[in-house]
């Protein structure tokens, strides 16, 4: 992807973005640019409550296989160490390597996945949560990590635009 398109790809974002109040609209924007820039057959959005220690699904371009409801506990492990203290992107691009972290590896690949991109959205030195693209083994090269770059900013916007939605 050269920078007209991401360019152009970021300006259909922010268009978006500037005339929805709904939080679902604003992260089906999300997704779409993120399989622009990167590709992603699935997409997921997380938030975290580190009060409470768990995490919730607030978006899923796989409802059946991902449901939006409940939480599920925070575990620490090489994953959190790299994503919740680190604030680095995780990388796996074999379903071996994701089932080393993620328990429902099986759910993954049975979706045609096998790699994975799990990007941090902070602010305020916070982990608000993470933006999770998965793909099929050995999607997520260096060059499309190094684009993955181009959704940090947006995602934060999301995730700030998606809680004031809610809140109204």
């Amino acid at each position: 992807m050269n920078s007209e398109q991401i360019a152009a790809a970021l300006a259909e974002f922010d268009a978006a973005i500037a005339k929805t109040t709904d939080a679902d609209a604003v992260w089906t924007a999300l997704q779409t640019l993120s399989r622009q820039v990167i590709g992603a057959k699935l997409f997921t959005i997380m938030t975290v409550d580190m009060v409470n220690e768990v995490a919730r699904r607030a978006y899923t371009s796989h409802p059946a296989e991902y449901p939006t409801s409940g939480t599920k506990p925070i575990r620490y492990d090489s994953w959190f160490d790299i994503v919740h203290k680190a604030h680095q992107t995780f990388v796996a691009n074999t379903i071996a390597d994701i089932a080393k972290v993620f328990p429902d590896h099986e759910t993954i690949w049975s979706l045609g996945c096998g790699s994975v991109a799990n990007i941090p959205v902070v602010v305020g030195g916070e982990l608000l949560g993470t933006v999770n693209c998965l793909d099929v083994e050995h999607h997520y090269t260096p060059e499309r990590v190094a684009l993955s770059k181009h959704l940090e900013l947006p995602a934060k916007l999301a995730f700030l635009a998606a809680a004031r939605a809610e809140k109204k």
